[in-house]
């Protein structure tokens, strides 16, 4: 039996992919402090269940993957703990049990002091059980969608639209059309980061039967696949400031210099080994384009 240390959960949780989430929920509140509607209990609350919600999802991905065999010893990337015998199986199922229920409570706490009408809390109930749901069944299943291909419309959804858009409504109780622009745009950066780690995986997801979306149309379509990924990000942010703000496009170019520098070296660089260090990069560039803009859109006139 092993004995999971606190490093051991901690390097679990996979706490370099937590930033991110959290940059996105904040790109909600920036939208609704825009529109004068800032809440802060909210706000930390949005946080606190959106950082839950990527645990579970670090967890079940983990555990998902052992029990089908697709995380060996000739991964690309760094060993998980489940991987290096420092826990069990069965201690990361318990673990990945204790943070749904976590979850669980801080989004019933979030949907308790925010809702205003019997739909919000229909509504956000129902999103909130989906999002646990679609956290758990991304690997864990016998029909996990992640070997299905479909990991790109799931993040783009809730690491995207439903991220930020809910995090508005929640503080605004309203929602307008563009606010779906930054909302994408969050979307396809998130994609990206996940772009990133299959295009990686490629060789290895393909012996396990990890029928990610970049088993089925291969690298060469992967890598512009990540260009348009990038380029459509950075599309939304500046149609949503060529509508309100324009002083924003001089932080847009930045972001979309930024970028470009990286689109061109996944392009190019054909060797996943290449790919190794471009996962951190690319979740630390989604993490600095979300709070470039949301700085932008607060302190612009």
């Amino acid at each position: 039996m092993a004995n999971p240390t606190l490093k051991t959960w901690f390097e679990t949780a996979r706490p370099k992919t937590l930033p991110l989430a959290v940059a996105i929920i904040l790109t909600g509140s920036a939208l609704a402090q825009w529109r004068g509607q800032f809440h802060l209990g909210i706000t930390l609350l949005c946080l606190l269940t959106a950082t839950l919600l990527q645990i579970v999802s670090n967890f079940a991905n983990d555990y998902g993957d052992h029990q089908k065999g697709s995380d060996t010893t000739e991964r690309i990337g760094p060993l998980r703990g489940i991987q290096q015998g420092n826990l069990t199986a069965t201690q990361l199922r318990h673990g990945l049990i204790a943070v749904i229920l976590a979850s669980f409570i801080s989004g019933a706490s979030l949907i308790a002091l925010a809702y205003e009408s019997v739909n919000d809390l229909i509504v956000f109930a129902g999103l909130g059980l989906l999002a646990i749901v679609a956290a758990i069944t991304y690997t864990v299943g016998k029909k996990a969608y992640g070997y299905l291909g479909l990991g790109d419309v799931s993040v783009f959804l809730f690491f995207g639209l439903l991220a930020v858009c809910g995090t508005y409504y929640l503080q605004a109780h309203s929602l307008s059309a563009d606010i779906f622009l930054p909302a994408s745009a969050c979307g396809f950066l998130s994609t990206a980061v996940l772009n990133i780690n299959n295009l990686r995986d490629i060789e290895q997801d393909k012996k396990a039967g990890k029928n990610t979306l970049i088993v089925r149309i291969g690298a060469e379509n992967g890598r512009k696949y990540h260009c348009v990924l990038l380029a459509s990000a950075v599309i939304c942010y500046a149609i949503f400031a060529i509508q309100h703000k324009p002083l924003l496009l001089a932080i847009i170019a930045l972001i979309a210099l930024l970028l470009a520098k990286h689109a061109r070296f996944v392009y190019i660089n054909k060797d996943p080994m290449a790919l190794r260090p471009m996962l951190g990069k690319m979740s630390m560039l989604a993490l600095f384009s979300t709070l470039l803009f949301s700085l932008g859109l607060l302190i612009l006139p």
